[in-house]
């Protein structure tokens, strides 16, 4: 199975044999990787339906939830990591759900898109909201609430 670039990257600082939860998963890829490669024991977490039954076909045990108000369902370090992968933006509570994250896990890892990468920046200089494969939506239909940076995640992780 073919993993995104970020998602090789989180898996490989996921030790083997770690109790996973991934909030936003989509249908479970990284997941299912985390689970074949390295004996992880997994979580996904999704608030859209659509992906459940894929997921659940693929072995992935999935719970459609809201992260923004949910995630107080789980224990306290009930899980050895936390993935949040490009979906921060997403959240209406930033802070709150990364609070929670650590409250589940002793570690947890964020991606999120860069939202001032030189490239969008440059289609906003002629006039356009920025459209890439990691920015796919157009700027009236986009579920993304924040449109933060490289350094704005940085310091909000050094706020918390």
């Amino acid at each position: 199975m073919s993993l995104r670039a970020d998602h090789n990257l989180i898996a490989s600082w996921v030790a083997p044999g770690s109790r996973v939860l991934d909030l936003g998963c989509s249908r479970g890829t990284l997941l299912m990787a985390l689970r074949d490669t390295k004996d992880c024991r997994i979580q996904g977490v999704d608030i859209r339906s659509s992906f459940l039954l894929k997921a659940v076909a693929d072995g992935v045990p999935l719970i459609q939830m809201n992260i923004d108000e949910e995630l107080d369902r789980f224990a306290d370090a009930s899980f050895d990591v936390v993935i949040l992968s490009r979906t921060l933006q997403l959240v209406r509570d930033p802070a709150t759900v990364l609070e929670q994250m650590l409250r589940i896990a002793p570690a947890a890892i964020v991606s999120m898109p860069n939202f001032a990468y030189w490239r969008n920046r440059f289609q906003l200089l002629h006039g356009r909201a920025p459209m890439s494969k990691d920015l796919p939506y157009e700027w009236h239909n986009s579920p993304n609430f924040h449109f933060g940076s490289v350094r704005d995640l940085e310091q909000l992780f050094a706020d918390l």
